[in-house]
């Protein structure tokens, strides 16, 4: 359903009793609600909570941007590298603001936070800046953004920053099995028929590269969020890939470091994706957070 959120139209999932307790799963760069998978949400359904799935500004079924034209990411990566401010579009912190108007709208006081990625740097500004309203909070594969921090190898950057060989959805599927294939768990491959599926349905759904763009940009602009770590106080995992090459593990250290109390579980042969047989560990994980708010 499309639900006014923060001035914007928002695209949402809500699963589960509207009394239970809420969980708010926030999804990383260019990824559609549809990228938290299905078994994850039913099974924290199961656990006794409301789960709420949402598109993030600027891609797919929520409000585009597309009236602001595309950022010059070489440049801005520029900028970030000789540490001078970059502009953007939007920021993090107003993605952040999206996710408090999904709350709004939907009339919950309080919601257990989950953010995978990109979408964890946004829970980071949600629970430094609103933490009154989350409970808890799960930072999955996910980054202060420290210029310290290791980062991808270049034949990662250059598989994110490649491009389908037309817009036909065969082709869009194949460019993201690529990136998948440079990125994913290699402990937990993935059935090759039913990432074919998700792939298709995610690109049939919406495809929307320009919004993926901006994201980015959004992501340069928002550089080292490691001074807000310090005002998260609520109970937090820092749950990551031991094997991800797209932000090394050395990320998830630097982030338990940082946030008071927080919990880690690194998971071997885990990558920058979802693997479905990790599912009820990340479900057991966010609940196990929740049990300690």
């Amino acid at each position: 359903m499309r639900i006014s959120a923060n001035g914007l139209q928002i695209e949402v999932d809500d699963q589960g009793p509207a009394g239970a307790p809420a969980v708010l799963l926030i999804m990383g760069l260019g990824m559609q609600l549809i990228a938290w998978p299905d078994e994850l949400v039913q099974d924290l359904v199961r656990r006794g909570f409301r789960v709420v799935r949402f598109d993030n500004r600027d891609i797919g079924l929520s409000q585009h941007f597309d009236e602001l034209g595309l950022p010059n990411l070489a440049w801005a990566g520029m900028r970030h590298l000789l540490h001078l401010n970059v502009r953007a579009p939007y920021r993090l912190a107003e993605m952040a603001a999206d996710a408090l108007g999904v709350l709004d709208a939907l009339g919950i006081a309080q919601a257990h936070v989950c953010g995978a990625s990109m979408g964890g740097m946004i829970a980071q500004h949600l629970a430094a800046a609103h933490g009154e309203r989350v409970r808890s909070l799960t930072l999955l594969m996910t980054t202060a953004g420290a210029r310290r921090l290791p980062q991808p190898s270049m034949a990662v950057r250059q598989a994110l920053l490649a491009r389908p060989a037309s817009s036909r959805p065969d082709d869009v599927v194949a460019h993201l099995q690529r990136v998948l294939a440079t990125i994913g768990s290699p402990a937990y491959p993935p059935d090759p028929a039913l990432m074919h599926a998700r792939l298709l349905a995610s690109v049939q759904r919406s495809w929307h590269p320009a919004g993926t763009l901006r994201q980015l940009t959004a992501v340069v602009a928002d550089g080292d969020r490691t001074p807000l770590l310090s005002r998260i106080r609520m109970p937090t995992l820092v749950m990551h890939g031991e094997a991800d090459p797209l932000i090394p593990v050395a990320a998830a250290h630097h982030l338990a470091e940082h946030i008071a109390g927080a919990e880690k579980d690194i998971v071997p042969g885990m990558g920058h994706d979802l693997p479905l047989p990790l599912m009820p560990r990340l479900a057991a994980g966010i609940a196990e957070t929740a049990g300690r708010a």
